[in-house]
């Protein structure tokens, strides 16, 4: 008999491992995960970890084998910086692997006559404006709008949100029966900032960068002017963004992909804060001419109003409190360890 459980994908990465934190005191069911990577020491109890590939067909095929999956969090990913040097190994990762466990969800609602639950994190960078003109503008963007990204990561999330909702309306539309369908349910991330985890790649990783090098008494050359404004969220946030979402009544629910955000801060508040928690922080600003190209064409904010009115949505930090009460003692406690 296989044992039931909630699979994790991208366990350790900033988002899995806060995520598997919270699951592991609050899941009725057994946590699967996997990575690429092992898990922290500190987590290797809350779960059954596997290292592996999610291209690998096989070992996906032996996981099935052995376990029943109720719900899937699928946060594996190939993050912005590094999809923009390999986007064809970022198609494959982000995509081809997205499409994999979209058929495995939809053959086990198959088997079990209701729905698989898959719970995506879609992303800011799904949207692209043309220019800073039109950024300024359109302050609070929603989500049908401006769904033109220009890097290869918001590409693949955008079309992962397509994948979804057509597993979720429409997978076998043609057959004589339709099986039951997965219930695909999807956020879309502004920047997030984790106090524990270091950035690992993301283009809005200028501010948690800022904070850890600050705190380290390291020099930190911003690679984005000061004026340059995007959505940020903090870490806890957004692990209870993705379990307010997947606790939802699916009958509230008005789309498959919500925005949620918390604050918008330029990059020069972001150094403000970071200096005056920091005294000593070597903040400067040497535009990346590309990667801020980028940074402008995702919205100064978004609005999260349908995520607020279908689920309840409410961010708990907003900017004074996210640095105040979660990232400056969380990381000064960080760094007076090490």
């Amino acid at each position: 008999m296989r044992k039931r459980v909630i699979f994790i994908t991208g366990a350790s990465g900033e988002v899995g491992q806060a995520l598997l934190k919270d699951l592991a005191q609050h899941a009725e069911n057994q946590l699967l995960t996997m990575d690429l990577h092992p898990l922290p020491p500190e987590l290797r109890t809350l779960s059954t970890h596997v290292e592996g590939d999610l291209l690998n067909l096989r070992l996906l095929a032996r996981l099935v084998s052995e376990y029943e999956i109720d719900a899937i969090y699928h946060l594996a990913a190939l993050l912005s910086t590094r999809a923009e040097i390999q986007p064809e190994e970022a198609h494959q990762v982000n995509v081809e692997a997205t499409l994999q466990l979209l058929k495995i969800a939809a053959e086990e609602s198959q088997w079990r006559k209701r729905s698989v639950q898959f719970i995506f994190p879609s992303s800011i960078a799904a949207y692209g404006l043309p220019d800073r003109e039109t950024k300024m503008h359109f302050q609070r963007v929603r989500e049908f709008e401006w769904n033109q990204p220009r890097t290869m990561y918001g590409c693949n999330k955008l079309y992962c949100e397509q994948l979804g909702s057509y597993f979720s309306r429409y997978y076998r539309q043609l057959a004589a029966e339709q099986p039951p369908t997965i219930d695909f349910r999807s956020v879309r991330f502004p920047g997030l900032i984790s106090a524990y985890t270091m950035p690992s790649g993301g283009t809005s990783d200028y501010a948690p960068e800022m904070l850890h090098a600050a705190a380290q008494g390291l020099p930190y050359a911003c690679f984005v002017r000061e004026e340059a404004r995007i959505p940020f969220m903090v870490m806890p946030d957004a692990v209870r963004a993705l379990l307010l979402l997947a606790r939802a009544p699916r009958e509230r629910l008005t789309r498959q992909v919500y925005n949620v955000t918390s604050f918008s801060l330029s990059a020069a508040q972001v150094r403000e804060r970071a200096s005056a928690a920091f005294p000593g922080a070597q903040i400067t600003f040497q535009p990346d001419l590309k990667r801020e190209a980028i940074i402008d064409s995702w919205p100064a904010d978004i609005d999260d109003s349908a995520a607020r009115l279908d689920w309840n949505w409410a961010p708990e930090y907003d900017a004074d409190r996210a640095f105040s009460d979660y990232l400056i003692p969380r990381i000064q406690e960080r760094y007076a360890r090490s």
